[in-house]
This record gives structure tokens, C-alpha cells and sequence, in this order.
């Protein structure tokens, strides 16, 4: 690894990330009347968060720091677009094209493969070989919510230990295989053109994430890999709708078999995106 990156993780490398992870996650669900009010307003003065969009507008109305950052979008915020993928959430790109064998880009000089990304599941990652992805990151300022790219089913969930670095931009150009070695949650589905996976990574003080169908994922933590297995179930989920959420925001990564596609040609690594535009168009 060059030095630069060496002394770009350095200070994450030093940060006691779990336990501040702890520490932020308890204190994000606490009641604190006023306290929690004035955090409120200064990070939506600091973060230039746009509460207009909101279903609630009013920061007083949300009794924890929780309740707001996964604050619901007023009805009609969000248009649907005319697309096979849509975009899942509101960020920014990270990358997003091919999957080179079982190879995915991260940024200049890292790659990291499929099989990590999804905690060592050789025959899981073997279907998307060859197929594409989408990393999107999601800022503190973002709506905080997941959706669905595409109406599908649910058939498996994986929780995967790891890392709590954080996943904005610099450290992903610094962190060899980020988003394979952070703390994440694989949702695998089946829709009508084959598999794909929404995977929800988390980092340095992401207080938990969450699913609609399971409730909170993480924590807890113990430590070794969970599995829930939804084949026999009838988890459907319709295009939009809403399949999750951080609690202190990170980035999800997409991967798709490997069919002929056609991402949205306005996207642009580092440009903003939000839920419900054109993400890509099946071509076969």
C-alpha cells in the first residue's frame, strides 16, 4: 500500500471505532428534550439538510436524533422514473459499471471481488460474475432510507462482522477492499430478469441497520457471520418501496447478473443521485 493511503487510514486505524460506534448509536436513540432538539437544528444547519421534503418539516417534532436522521419524504418527493433500476436511495456514486470475473472497482488502485463482498459465499458470488454493480454513498445530509430498484422477492439475508471504517469518498480511495471488510447486511433477491443483491455497509458510527421485514439487524454484534434463509416465504417487495435503513448513514452496493445493461449514461462517479431516478435499462 503507497504511504499516502498508509497515512490516510492512520488516524482511523487509531480510533477505538466500535466503541465509539456504541457510544454514538445510544446516544442517537436517546429522549433528550431540548438537548436533542438544539442537536437537531445544528446538524440541519451544519449539514444544509432540506426539511421541506420531509413528511414532518418541523425539527421540534422528532423526540430522538434517530427519529430524524430516518425521517420519512412527504408523499410525491420521490417520482418513479420509466427505468428496468431504479436508483435505490439519495446520495452520491461512487462507481459503478462491470464486474470484471469476480473483480468489482472500488477506486484508483483497489478492487476488491465479489466473493468477500459477500462474506465468503463462493456459489452466491458466482452468479454475478461477469454482471454489473453500483456503489452509492450516502451523505450525513441524505434521506437515510433504502428502496427497491425493482419489484422482486426476498430469499436470503446475511449478516457479515467487520470493520467500522468510515466509507466517504477518501477513505474509499485509501481503504483497500472497504466495503468487503466493513460490518455489512446482504439482501439477496429474485426478480423477473434473475438475482441481485442490495448490500447495506455500514461504518465508523452507524448506530444500526435495519430491514422492513426483520426489524434491526445490528446490532447486536456477536461477531461471527448470520444467515436467515427466506426461500419458503412470500417477502415481495414492489419497485420503491422501501426495503431498509441506516441509522447514521454509509453506502449501498448493487450487483446484477450478468445480462446486457445500460446504466443511466448522465451518471458520472461523484455525482449526486436520488431515489427514484434512472439507474439502468436492461438491453436484451
Amino acid at each position: 500500500m503507497p504511504l499516502s493511503d498508509r497515512l490516510a487510514m492512520l488516524p482511523q486505524s487509531l480510533l477505538p471505532k466500535r466503541a465509539l460506534t456504541v457510544l454514538m448509536g445510544r446516544a442517537a436513540a436517546a429522549r433528550g428534550g431540548a438537548a436533542t432538539g438544539a442537536v437537531i437544528r445544528w446538524f440541519i444547519r451544519r449539514y444544509g439538510v432540506d426539511m421541506s421534503e420531509a413528511a414532518d418539516p418541523n425539527a421540534a417534532h422528532y423526540p430522538s436524533f434517530n427519529e430524524f436522521f430516518t425521517r420519512a419524504l412527504k408523499s410525491g418527493a420521490r417520482p418513479l422514473a420509466a427505468a428496468d433500476l431504479l436508483c435505490p436511495v439519495d446520495g452520491a456514486i461512487s462507481q459503478f459499471g462491470a464486474i470484471v470475473g469476480g473483480d468489482i472497482f472500488q477506486a484508483k488502485g483497489h478492487r476488491y471481488t465479489t466473493k468477500a463482498l459477500l462474506g465468503g459465499d463462493a456459489q452466491l458470488a458466482a452468479r454475478f460474475a461477469n454482471g454489473h454493480f453500483a456503489t452509492l454513498y450516502l451523505s450525513p445530509k441524505d434521506y437515510h432510507r433504502i428502496h427497491m430498484p425493482c419489484a422482486a422477492r426476498l430469499t436470503r439475508m446475511i449478516h457479515v462482522p467487520g470493520e467500522l471504517f468510515s466509507v466517504n469518498p477518501a477513505t474509499a480511495a485509501a481503504v483497500p477492499g472497504l466495503f468487503a471488510r466493513n460490518e455489512r447486511v446482504i439482501c439477496g433477491f429474485e426478480a423477473a430478469f434473475g438475482p441481485f443483491v442490495l448490500v447495506l455497509v455500514g461504518a465508523t458510527i452507524v448506530g444500526s441497520m435495519a430491514t422492513v421485514w426483520h426489524g434491526v439487524v445490528n446490532p447486536p454484534r456477536p461477531g461471527h457471520v448470520r444467515q436467515w434463509r427466506y426461500e419458503d416465504s412470500e417477502v415481495r417487495l414492489e419497485r420503491g418501496d422501501e426495503m431498509g435503513r441506516f441509522q447514521l448513514g454509509s453506502t449501498v452496493v448493487l450487483l446484477f447478473p450478468p445480462r446486457p445493461l445500460r446504466f443511466n449514461p448522465a451518471w458520472t462517479p461523484g455525482g449526486a443521485v436520488r431515489l427514484g431516478q434512472a439507474m439502468a435499462d436492461w438491453t436484451d
